[in-house]
């Protein structure tokens, strides 16, 4: 018979390994604004929240707030450092508008942590009260990390396109969001299951969105790429065209 700590750390685990690829399932959008030196229509909105969430997380799972949560520390540890980079590039590749207001909102929330730990390990002296107070506010973060999609799903409604939606993310946001519901039911955990399940609900709805969407972000690419043939095929004509004026004209 299978213990239930056994059980939960082994859920644990997976979690983990699951979080690193949802953290690491965006390389291929940072390789498309890498290569085209450019955020494009792309959203820092989903990686700022994603920021301040393992902050939320990393304190939240140490052994002098939750104990017993260590697992919840390894794991957004390692997402705060992948946020970090993808934050990196936004800043990097946005226009000059745009880069401000990311840096104002991400030193915002590094103040925000900041004040939070000093506050609650000066002012909380036990760890229920102190899983009570970083938990709660956890579970607003996670909600608000989990819903930063929505924006983009509602651009996705309007446009009928998913080309500005990962696959890959919206994936892992739901296989990411049952694990941790489920590790959270064994030794259970309000603030841990409730966020990760409305984000189990998140990740489902936008990868229905991308079923429902993704022939017509195929054909609107189709369309793109034959109108970009045209143009080209168009002003090879006229290039041929003023070729042969030219002739006729030293003739």
């Amino acid at each position: 018979m299978v213990s239930a700590d056994f059980a939960r750390n082994t859920l644990g685990v997976i979690g983990n390994v699951i979080s690193i690829i949802l953290f690491l399932s965006t390389v291929p959008t940072f390789y498309r604004i890498w290569k085209n030196k450019s955020v494009q229509r792309f959203s820092p909105v989903p990686y700022l929240v994603t920021f301040v969430n393992c902050g939320l997380w990393i304190f939240y799972g140490l052994p002098f707030v939750h104990p017993h949560s260590l697992l919840v520390t390894t794991t957004n540890g390692a997402g705060i450092l992948i946020e970090s980079v993808y934050l990196l590039l936004f800043i990097i590749y946005s226009d000059h508008k745009n880069r401000i207001k990311v840096l104002l909102v991400l030193l915002f929330e590094i103040i925000f942590l900041g004040v939070l730990v000093v506050l609650v390990l000066t002012l909380a002296h036990t760890t229920k009260l102190r899983s009570s107070i970083v938990g709660g506010i956890c579970i607003a973060g996670n909600i608000m990390m989990y819903a930063s999609p929505l924006s983009v799903m509602k651009m996705v409604i309007t446009t009928k396109s998913v080309e500005y939606m990962p696959f890959l993310l919206s994936l892992f946001c739901f296989a990411n969001g049952v694990c941790w519901f489920s590790y959270a039911l064994i030794r259970f955990d309000p603030f841990v299951a409730v966020p990760n399940g409305l984000g189990a609900l998140f990740g489902l709805a936008q990868l229905v969105l991308y079923a429902t969407y993704y022939k017509s972000t195929q054909e609107m690419k189709a369309k793109r790429q034959g109108k970009g043939e045209l143009v080209l095929g168009n002003g090879n004509v006229a290039t041929s065209a003023g070729a042969i004026n030219g002739e006729v004209e030293r003739v």
